[in-house]
């Protein structure tokens, strides 16, 4: 699959980025065994003058590390996007392949670790040295002024990146933590298939994370 750079592609890490030996073996291993899957680091998905900044944890196996796409083909992915097209943030329809002609309005997706963790759990080590790039993503974002963390990975995450402080700022579905310089932050649980699957998300339990958004944008 052909590598595509992300709406701000200044800011993605290289296409064979060699930062954490672990996660570079297992990007080897999977192109080995699908070559035509993505397999590399998966660039940011929206409008590069978004409002609103969704931080997730990393590409899924079977999602955005086979398309390319964050949240692209997988289970995460269709409760996400049709919560997003319920608030008015979609041009076309998703159909789970990044073909599909979807185009997201005043949302931005990005990821705190870039590559695909062996078990969707990158170490403390990967996280950190991935987090260089959701800063650089985030610094170039001039209208994000509101985040969702999806999950407590990027929860963690999106606190440092926006200059606050983790004792804090304690995670919890819908809690809402205000940065030094004012940016919002609101956490949700993630919407990966165990959390649905297990009622500890709902989907009235998400949409209300993206009601609340809109309402602190207007704030």
């Amino acid at each position: 699959m052909d590598f595509a750079p992300g709406p701000i592609p200044d800011t993605e890490p290289p296409h064979d980025c060699p930062r954490c030996p672990r996660l570079v073996a297992f990007r080897e291993q999977l192109r080995a065994e699908h070559p035509d899957w993505w397999n590399a680091p998966v660039p940011v998905f929206g409008d590069p003058n978004a409002w609103l900044c969704i931080v997730g944890l990393a590409p899924g196996k079977n999602g955005a590390n086979r398309t390319g796409r964050p949240f692209t083909g997988d289970y995460a992915g269709d409760l996400l996007f049709a919560t997003l097209a319920k608030f008015g943030f979609t041009r076309g329809t998703y159909q789970s392949r990044p073909d599909d002609g979807l185009a997201l309005d005043g949302v931005i997706i990005c990821n705190s670790v870039k590559c695909l963790p062996p078990e969707n759990k990158p170490t403390p080590g990967e996280i950190h040295s991935c987090r260089p790039f959701l800063a650089g993503q985030v610094d170039v974002l001039p209208n994000a002024r509101v985040f969702v963390a999806l999950g407590q990975i990027a929860h963690q995450s999106a606190v440092k990146i926006l200059g606050g402080k983790l004792p804090k700022c304690r995670f919890a579905h819908l809690a809402e933590h205000r940065v030094p310089d004012g940016r919002m932050l609101i956490d949700s649980y993630h919407c990966s298939r165990y959390n649905q699957n297990t009622g500890r998300l709902t989907a009235e339990m998400f949409e209300a994370v993206f009601a609340r958004a809109l309402e602190l944008r207007g704030a």
